[in-house]
């Protein structure tokens, strides 16, 4: 019986972010959690999950020596490979996908969520190895409503989910999708996915796996990380 080949891991960490919904002058993805900048704590997520996986970081450009400068003080070592950001996100992840040229699974993960747990990064990379790709996702816990002209009216959540990343894919079809213009309807890279016709896959997520972007966030990721450390997972 024919063996199923192991395929290569990688991973683009998106981090354009600003500190305006922090409050803050400094960019939230180097904001410190647990004495360490965000950003760092997401790369390790992936180093700890798989040590051999390819790391690739988008940042502004204008950011970059700083981040370089964090990495010489807090001793960060983790090989990672930087990308320029672009003017959009879209923009961005096309970015980091180009300096990828052996196909591969490729995950495009948050870098302000650096609670991603193992199990649901080995929930989505074996999805995407058995169907090119897989979101991770969530169910929704609060009755939602749904406007309409000047009413709303309550919808089942049942029907809907809340979905995070790393959304992972077969790297090809990824970068096939990625040569379709840019519309303002892509809010992350299952939509850009879908919209070349490709079929999206729902993983199960963690609901630690949080985007940290309000000083309220920075508050819960301190709890969870020290809940984690505290249990050793």
């Amino acid at each position: 019986m024919k063996q199923k080949k192991i395929m290569k891991k990688a991973v683009v960490i998106v981090a354009g972010g600003t500190g305006s919904r922090m409050k803050s002058d400094l960019p939230k993805q180097f904001l410190k959690l647990s004495g360490k900048p965000i950003l760092m704590h997401t790369i390790e997520r992936f180093y700890l999950f798989h040590p051999f996986i390819q790391i690739i970081l988008v940042l502004p450009k204008d950011q970059i020596d700083f981040w370089n400068s964090l990495c010489r003080e807090q001793h960060f070592t983790i090989k990672h490979t930087i990308a320029c950001g672009g003017e959009s996100r879209f923009h961005s992840v096309k970015n980091g996908l180009d300096i990828l040229k052996e196909e591969c699974l490729i995950a495009i993960h948050d870098g302000v969520r650096p609670l991603v747990s193992n199990q649901t990064l080995k929930n989505c990379f074996h999805m995407a190895s058995e169907y090119h790709s897989a979101i991770p996702v969530t169910d929704a816990i609060e009755s939602i409503r749904k406007i309409d002209l000047k009413t709303s009216y309550a919808v089942d959540r049942q029907q809907y989910k809340m979905v995070q990343t790393p959304q992972i894919f077969l790297l090809s079809k990824l970068k096939e999708a990625y040569t379709y213009p840019y519309r303002d309807t892509f809010t992350d890279d299952a939509s850009v996915f879908e919209n070349a016709g490709f079929p999206i896959h729902l993983a199960q997520g963690n609901r630690e796996n949080i985007k940290i972007t309000t000083p309220i966030d920075l508050i819960i990721g301190e709890t969870i990380l020290q809940n984690w450390k505290n249990n050793a997972i």
